[in-house]
């Protein structure tokens, strides 16, 4: 009976370690990453390059930030370790975090951070005093630190000899524009050393090339189209979803240049089928959006109306006299688009407008996909407006000032709401710990390998 207790002991123990180890982080290893964007610089505040979700997860491996934010939305230090407001939040100083180097082995300052800064908002006046710096604003913003946590604001170290330099985990090894992008670990990162060895990341592929990729064990990281989450979760594949912070919208590009002409796009807004569009084209994904900002966000989305009223569109449109027809631009890369473009002419042609969907990058109008910059309310609703070339609000406040600004930027008619979409990912089984960021970019900074360790 001894022997019996010894050797249940023994191989009990074996089990335990064997499960420890399964569990414990391990260094070492590669990831293979693969997503649509494709990127033509790793400089964040190159504002020629369109935002995305996987261009802020690229700027998270490379560089940071004085400001982040924990998974909940919080504030936390990074690159500044404290700050103070003044002057009811027009004028900010922030005090610079010591011992912290540049890939290259720069030591940052605070004239470093200054110039990172000026570079990406020309309109900040940045000072440097000793360890800190200061930015002075226009007008009072109590939501600074918040805007500093977005990734084009990341400290970046500009070189006209070489690729810009950052702070962050993983450093560049190979960097071919638009095509692929070869990290490996900052072995003196001031967060500390990454687990993974190196991050290998392959741009430009189509959702369809990305699950084929997992399939065959070739990507460990992919993005999924919200439509697609439903199936690959019946499939049980690892999968990881953000809140919808994705905004599906039609963008005109131009105000409204007569009465007549904001009448045809009340009509418009009026005749768009949300449900059945979000029920069969979307299989479910997301929620219909009245609103720019999601409910989750700013608490109120839902008294934003998104029910399609065909006849009140088709009285609306006899109101407005003769009808123009409108060149309704898509992405041509995103089959969906496409799907959900002939959709929207079809639900206009039934209320007598004339829309005519085009794969380009023009148009009067535009079926855009809006990744709302930050989980801050007020900082997500003046990035739509500035994209639909609208003023950001005045002054900002609790959640009756809020909705006024978002009704005033619905107002215009420059944007009209359709969805709000999440920011699913897939992974390998055995990619532990890798996160997802409540700006829907992900980082595998505190990622490791588990069983059959790469």
């Amino acid at each position: 009976m001894r022997h019996i207790g010894w050797r249940w002991f023994a191989v009990s123990s074996l089990m335990l370690a064997a499960a420890m180890a399964e569990t414990r982080p391990q260094y070492g290893g590669t990831s293979h990453v693969a997503m649509r964007a494709a990127p033509t610089t790793l400089d964040p505040a190159d504002n020629t390059q369109a935002d995305s979700f996987g261009r802020r997860s690229l700027t998270r491996l490379m560089f940071d930030t004085l400001i982040t934010t924990d998974a909940n939305g919080r504030i936390q230090p990074a690159l500044a370790t404290e700050w103070q407001a003044a002057s009811g939040g027009q004028r900010w100083q922030f005090r610079i975090r010591r011992g912290v180097k540049f890939h290259d082995g720069t030591v940052l300052t605070a004239e470093i951070a200054a110039a990172s800064l000026r570079d990406a908002n020309p309109g900040w006046k940045v000072a440097v005093d000793a360890d800190s710096l200061s930015i002075e604003l226009e007008k009072p913003d109590s939501d600074l630190p918040g805007e500093l946590a977005l990734s084009r604001n990341a400290i970046v170290l500009r070189s006209s000899s070489s690729s810009p330099s950052g702070t962050g985990p993983f450093h560049v090894v190979d960097w071919q524009p638009g095509k692929k992008l070869l990290l490996a670990a900052e072995e003196t990162c001031w967060r500390g050393r990454p687990f993974l060895d190196a991050i290998d990341i392959e741009m430009g592929k189509s959702i369809r090339d990305q699950m084929t990729a997992l399939e065959l064990g070739k990507a460990d990281l992919v993005e999924v189209a919200p439509e697609q989450v439903h199936r690959f979760s019946q499939e049980k594949r690892r999968m990881v979803s953000s809140n919808s912070i994705e905004l599906l919208a039609l963008v005109f590009a131009r105000d409204a240049a007569s009465p007549e002409e904001k009448l045809l796009r009340q009509a418009l807004a009026l005749s768009v089928e949300r449900a059945s569009m979000r029920s069969v084209l979307l299989q479910g994904a997301g929620q219909a959006a009245g609103g720019i900002l999601p409910n989750w966000m700013s608490g109120y989305g839902f008294v934003f109306s998104t029910a399609a009223d065909l006849p009140r569109a088709q009285q609306v449109r006899q109101q407005a006299g003769r009808a123009m027809t409108w060149t309704l631009g898509y992405d041509g890369n995103d089959p969906m688009a496409r799907l959900l473009a002939e959709r929207i002419a079809l639900n206009a042609k039934d209320a007598g407008l004339s829309l005519q969907p085009r794969a380009e990058a023009g148009g009067d109008l535009r079926l855009r996909r809006i990744p709302l910059a930050s989980a801050d309310p007020w900082i997500a609703l003046a990035g739509v407006a500035t994209l639909a070339g609208l003023p950001a609000a005045e002054q900002r406040g609790g959640e009756e000032e809020l909705y006024a600004a978002e009704v005033a930027v619905l107002a215009t008619q420059r944007v009209i709401p359709l969805f709000h979409l999440p920011a699913p990912y897939a992974s390998a089984a055995n990619l532990e710990n890798w996160a997802l960021q409540p700006d829907g970019s992900w980082t595998v900074a505190d990622a490791w390998w588990g069983v059959a360790n790469k």
